[in-house]
């Protein structure tokens, strides 16, 4: 599954010219964090795929949904089976842009915003979110710290749970590119 990523992620990436080197991850982390008076909730995976072009900016990740590990197996089972249905939609995907690409030319850490299409349980949504850059020779550190809501992304949550899972979960992002 994660082969069959990378090479899609690879794929979409539009083709560049000889001597530009793409970035690239699989070993990218991303975790969410749910919040709510009755229970806390969070998950973490740390085999995310991530391809940067740092000519254009242009960036690509693919995260697979079974690949996140909480600390109950209960809790894991019900999100894999029960919210985002991870057999049915087995990856979420972003594709998009850094809106200011000439970051990756400093060598100093700064934030700009990177801007593209997330999809998630097979919902499309154009998605937009500051983001830290820190370039340094042969790599680029990424990291980005974002809400989202399930009900964007037609993830239904029972009546019964859903004062357990909040409204809107915080996703933080952290990769090492090179």
């Amino acid at each position: 599954m994660i082969k069959k990523s990378f090479l899609w992620l690879m794929l979409t990436m539009p083709a560049i010219s000889l001597g530009a080197q793409k970035l690239i991850t699989t070993e990218g982390n991303i975790s969410f964090f749910s919040s709510t008076p009755f229970e806390d909730i969070k998950a973490e995976n740390k085999k995310v795929i991530a391809v940067l072009d740092p000519q254009t900016g242009e960036v690509a990740v693919s995260c697979i949904m079974k690949l996140f590990h909480f600390e109950r197996a209960l809790m894991e089972e019900h999100f894999n089976e029960n919210y985002v249905e991870s057999d049915k939609f087995p990856k979420a995907t972003f594709k998009g842009k850094i809106v200011s690409p000439e970051v990756l030319l400093n060598k100093t850490e700064q934030e700009t915003e990177v801007e593209g299409t997330m999809t998630i349980h097979g919902v499309s949504q154009l998605f937009r979110t500051k983001i830290r850059i820190t370039p340094s020779v042969g790599q680029v550190i990424v990291k980005a710290e974002f809400e989202i809501s399930p009900t964007d992304y037609n993830i239904q949550i029972p009546q019964i749970v859903r004062t357990k899972i909040a409204e809107k979960i915080l996703v933080k992002v952290n990769m090492v590119l090179k």
